[in-house]
């Protein structure tokens, strides 16, 4: 057997070298296993326990956070990209008072990092697509009372709802109340706040109209 200090140099780094790469390619193909099997869909185990969940849909893995599927219907062909999060309420097992409280129309897109977070009533239409980490609530954080804590005080909710072939930018946040029309274009890091008509660009903090599309 040859002494360690026989082998060139070179050769040792190359064995380390390929032993590196084909340890990287087995992660990759680990990993893209997982993917494909940890993905949420209308036949699987998890996809079972959503109030309904459309023909070709998928939550692409690894979700976020999945609390009281029960209450969220989702259509058909449409997609969720990793690292979402869909919850009815704020914890696993709370009872809420409306049946559907998210729902989610057929072909849409929501990007990776997003959060949609329901209490009583938040719809999406068909065809609506958004970029990554875009978050809607329809409630929010009271503060008029100075003797408790904000995360004590809560705002009754507000309904919200995303109309049909709309497309939220980058980063938006929709916030309760808000009431975005169809053919929306809603620019990155914009905050909806109130109601946005059909066929219009809108942009800003607070979110504004800048652009009517005829």
């Amino acid at each position: 057997m040859l002494h360690r200090s026989a082998v060139p140099d070179t050769v040792r780094q190359r064995v380390l070298t390929a032993a590196k790469r084909t340890a990287g390619e087995a992660v990759i193909r680990g990993w893209e296993m997982a993917i494909e099997l940890g993905a949420i869909g209308p036949d699987t185990r998890r996809g079972k326990r959503f109030g309904a969940i459309g023909a070709g849909s998928i939550i692409c893995f690894p979700p976020n956070a999945l609390f009281n599927e029960q209450y969220i219907r989702i259509g058909a062909d449409t997609m969720f990209g990793p690292q979402v999060t869909l919850s009815a309420g704020m914890v696993p097992g709370q009872e809420m008072v409306s049946d559907t409280v998210i729902s989610v129309g057929d072909r849409c897109l929501i990007g990776k990092g997003s959060g949609i977070v329901g209490h009583l009533e938040i719809t999406v239409g068909d065809d609506v697509w958004t970029g990554h980490h875009v978050y809607v609530t329809d409630q929010n954080h009271g503060y008029s009372d100075l003797s408790l804590p904000i995360s004590r005080q809560v705002m009754a909710e507000q309904p919200v709802s995303i109309g049909d072939g709309s497309w939220l930018g980058h980063g938006t946040v929709v916030l309760p109340g808000a009431r975005i029309g169809r053919h929306v274009v809603v620019g990155a890091n914009s905050v909806v706040t109130g109601e946005l008509p059909d066929n219009c660009v809108a942009a800003g903090v607070p979110a504004r109209v800048i652009r009517m599309i005829d």
